[in-house]
């Protein structure tokens, strides 16, 4: 199976497509030269006798171990971006960026092309400590190998290739044990690396990097059973495992697949989530179903979101599990669009309390009262924001999946693909009808106002997404369409082909609605998926609850912790809608019901500067 992505796809969502826009702006923001400062220390061509420019600082400050990581993840964002949208300008600076690290790969000796000394290798290779060398290395060489998979870039890959060759004189005479001595150590995804360098070129210099970077110290604990990852570091491991996903993918070795797949068994199936989707404490695991003593300022890495994403892509095309979508779903919701490029605006007239943008925050706090931290563009510069824009260059990428005549919806947001079937190419035009009635979005009355029947069919807020499904193709083609069936649907959903309703229950399978037909030109498929309050339970404290709507986990906007009373009500009557409608739009905002003072409730995606509270307290 293959996950549609680039140009096949082509995001017409607005939420998603304001945090790319947004993105874009932020990668044309960053100055070449600063990207490259550390670059050009490292290989002595900083010769600027005083010149001076506006240098990043933080993570990338020159006196910081990690200096130049972040490089890495821009061109991986570069290439994301213009594999999407084809910008000659954006493809233009990642091309020069490389240019300028081929000069000081030639500069280096030939090999070396890293932001950092070599030193710090023979350094944890004595068992010196090192912050996270690996890691550093690791974002600059998927970079450029992004730049090359996605853009076509002959360079880039021609400098990754120079570069894995101080890596196999480096390791080729180390035994196992002290690589794995060497691995204990933060290690990024080298493992990624070498099998994306072995797929490109079938060397099989990459095949002896691969067994010597196999962490076994790590991965064979891990496919006996044992939990190896409480209390431990998060992302150290992830980007491991997506190292282990991507071998499997490059050279068949089964072992590799087993531990990716035990992997994320062990780090979500067994562990549990909190309600929404992510995980940690202050960048380590939680025990299994334990987070009642875990609700903290530092809960959910960003970078932990964007790569357990990734992983649950990959491991979705291998076994069409409609779980791995589910949880793709949840992350992106209420990690990736609620910890990045948050953006709001107020009405004329209104004084705006606290500031309308915000870049990266590093966690998102669990805890009740909290706020969430924003970074700064040109400061900062922790793990963070590497995988901020990444992630915003990637989301068209889990809308759609294909197998021979079977096609599968992922994440649901209006959008234009376009698939190859036995030679023939079928185009789905997906988009969501509102059921406003209406289409003015602002007190601009320049929109179409004809009177209409929805209007007053649905008075108050529909509670559904109804997503709408046009096929177009030459001539009629049989295929399957998998409409995902999401698990937060709770009621029954109904499904329309050309206006006639279809029998859900009887297509039902494996999570996916299978309607298989011989499809024509201009045949429209609605899903309308229910939307309702509900409620999820603090893994290990059943009194301790989250609301949300939809896919939506939802923020009570207070200053310290409120218990809610039941008076004897369901907990989902507890929230009402509040402001449900704004011009032509439904909002999905609420306010409590017999609580005294109440409390307003939003998408916790749509949360700034405010404190706000996740999990409630519940008396009866």
């Amino acid at each position: 199976m293959i996950s549609l992505e680039g140009n096949k796809v082509k995001l017409k969502d607005d939420a998603l497509l304001t945090k790319e826009r947004d993105n874009y702006t932020y990668l044309t923001e960053l100055n070449k030269d600063a990207l490259l400062m550390n670059y050009y220390n490292e290989a002595g061509l900083n010769q600027n006798y005083g010149k001076k420019i506006a240098l990043h600082t933080g993570w990338e400050d020159p006196t910081c171990q990690l200096r130049g990581h972040f490089l890495g993840h821009y061109l991986s964002a570069v290439a994301l971006t213009y594999h999407e949208t084809g910008d000659e300008e954006l493809l233009a600076k990642g091309n020069a960026i490389v240019h300028e690290l081929k000069k000081c790969q030639i500069e280096n000796g030939g090999e070396w092309v890293a932001s950092i000394p070599e030193k710090y290798f023979y350094w944890i290779a004595k068992g010196k400590q090192v912050w996270a060398p690996h890691y550093t290395v690791h974002k600059t060489f998927l970079g450029l190998n992004d730049m090359y998979r996605y853009t076509g870039n002959k360079e880039a890959l021609e400098v990754s290739i120079n570069f894995s060759k101080w890596f196999f004189n480096w390791v080729k005479d180390k035994s196992y044990d002290e690589m794995d001595d060497i691995l204990d150590f933060e290690t990024g995804g080298m493992l990624e690396i070498w099998a994306d360098l072995y797929e490109f070129t079938k060397d099989e210099m990459y095949l002896t990097l691969i067994d010597k970077y196999d962490r076994r110290r790590l991965f064979n604990p891990l496919l006996e059973g044992v939990d190896v990852l409480t209390n431990m570091h998060a992302n150290t491991t992830i980007p491991e495992a997506i190292g282990c996903a991507r071998i499997y993918e490059a050279t068949g070795i089964e072992r590799f697949k087993n531990i990716a797949m035990a992997y994320f068994d062990l780090a979500v199936f067994k562990r549990g989530t909190s309600v929404t989707g992510g995980q940690t404490c202050g960048e380590i695991w939680t025990p299994p179903h334990s987070m009642e003593n875990r609700l903290g300022q530092k809960n959910q890495e960003h970078c932990t979101v964007y790569n357990m994403i990734r992983l649950a892509d990959i491991l979705f095309k291998w076994t069409k599990d409609h779980r791995y979508l589910d949880y793709i779903e949840k992350n992106l919701y209420n990690g990736i669009m609620s910890q990045g490029h948050f953006r709001t605006s107020h009405a004329n007239g209104e004084e705006a309390l606290t500031k309308e943008e915000g870049l990266i925050t590093y966690f998102q706090p669990l805890r009740s009262g909290a706020k969430k931290v924003w970074a700064s563009k040109f400061s900062d510069f922790f793990c963070c924001h590497g995988t901020l824009v990444q992630a915003n260059a990637s989301h068209n990428r889990y809308l759609y999946y294909q197998e021979d005549k079977d096609i599968y919806t992922g994440v649901y947001a209006a959008s234009l693909a376009a698939f190859d079937i036995d030679g023939a190419t079928i185009s789905i035009n997906q988009y969501r009808d509102t059921l406003s009635g209406c289409y003015q979005s602002s007190s601009t009355n320049d929109a179409k106002q004809s009177q209409n029947d929805i209007s007053h069919i649905y008075m108050h807020h529909p509670d559904v997404l109804l997503e709408c499904f046009e096929i177009n193709m030459d001539s009629p083609l049989e295929f399957t369409l998998n409409l995902r069936l999401p698990a937060w649907v709770h009621k029954k959903a109904t499904l329309m082909l050309n206006e006639e309703e279809i029998d859900i229950d009887s297509i039902l399978e494996g999570g996916f609605i299978r309607l298989k037909r011989t499809f024509k030109a201009k045949d429209i498929v609605k899903l309308m998926l229910p939307m309702d309050i509900y409620t999820t339970q603090l893994e290990d404290d059943s009194d301790m609850v989250a609301f949300s709507y939809g896919p939506y986990v939802l923020a009570g906007l207070c200053r310290e912790e409120r218990t809610l009373y039941t008076h004897g009500h369901e907990l989902s009557e507890l929230l009402i809608h509040d402001n449900e409608r704004e011009w032509g739009s439904w909002i999905d905002t609420f306010r409590t019901k017999y609580q005294d003072p109440g409390i307003n409730f939003i998408p916790l995606n749509k949360v700034g500067y405010e404190n706000y509270q996740v999990y409630f307290p519940v008396c009866k």
